[in-house]
């Protein structure tokens, strides 16, 4: 009777790798899955679902454009004594101080007296870059920041590392929609917050690197100190 060969068994140690391989896989986008649920769970108790008036006043206000309401409660912010001077951060070029003045018709006197105007911003870091020299301009040390309060957290991030000296004090102003229905019920309202935990989460990493001496995206440096450039003011332009 002839020997008749297993072909299987030499196959079988060469399965295993593989099954411990995808075991591993499988296990790690698990945790990848649950840490970011995590993360997005402790995001969202970050936001505030009520408009607080800030508890101190400080030297200056930014409102950061890009939400609804937010420039207005700013100027109610300026017209309450909250701060000296109000920085509109982020207005489009093509926007003239004449279109803010006509949708703030209660606060001529203080467009033309307090506030300042940055047109360079166009994403919350180079917000917070403007900030910067807008600050070290006026010698403020301290800062309330208005802007929506799904924003508020990368905010607060991009501006704490710009200006770590400086005491950030955050007004987060609460849209209509999320008062007026749980943001879990509008899949619009969900995909915002996912996007913008997917933006907090590459601003952290990027910020946690840079402190550690590995800057992945330079800054462009501020003006020399001789020569600051200072943002118009509302009555410019």
């Amino acid at each position: 009777m002839g020997l008749q060969y297993d072909d299987s068994t030499p196959r079988a140690p060469a399965a295993r790798p593989r099954g411990w391989l995808r075991a591993v896989i499988v296990g790690t986008m698990a945790i990848l899955f649950v840490g970011a649920a995590v993360g997005f769970i402790g995001f969202l108790s970050q936001l505030r679902g009520v408009e607080i008036k800030p508890a101190r006043n400080a030297d200056g206000i930014v409102v950061l454009t890009g939400g609804s309401s937010r420039v207005s409660d700013a100027m109610e912010l300026l017209a309450g004594g909250y701060g000296k001077r109000l920085l509109i951060s982020g207005v489009h070029p093509t926007n003239a101080a004449s279109d803010i003045s006509r949708s703030l018709p209660d606060n001529q006197s203080l467009l033309g007296c307090c506030v300042d105007l940055d047109r360079s911003a166009v994403n919350t870091r180079s917000n917070a870059a403007e900030t910067r020299r807008w600050v070290r301009e006026r010698g403020f040390k301290s800062l309330i920041v208005v802007t929506s309060n799904y924003h508020m957290p990368r905010a607060i991030l991009e501006l704490s590392h710009a200006m770590p000296d400086v005491t950030l004090i955050p007004f987060a102003v609460v849209g209509d929609r999320w008062r007026d229905e749980p943001w879990w019920t509008s899949g619009a309202t969900l995909r915002l917050l996912l996007s913008e935990y997917v933006k907090y989460v590459a601003a952290e990493v990027r910020v946690r690197l840079a402190d550690a001496g590995i800057d992945l995206a330079p800054e462009i440096s501020d003006p020399p100190a001789q020569a600051p450039r200072r943002p118009a003011t509302a009555q410019a332009n």
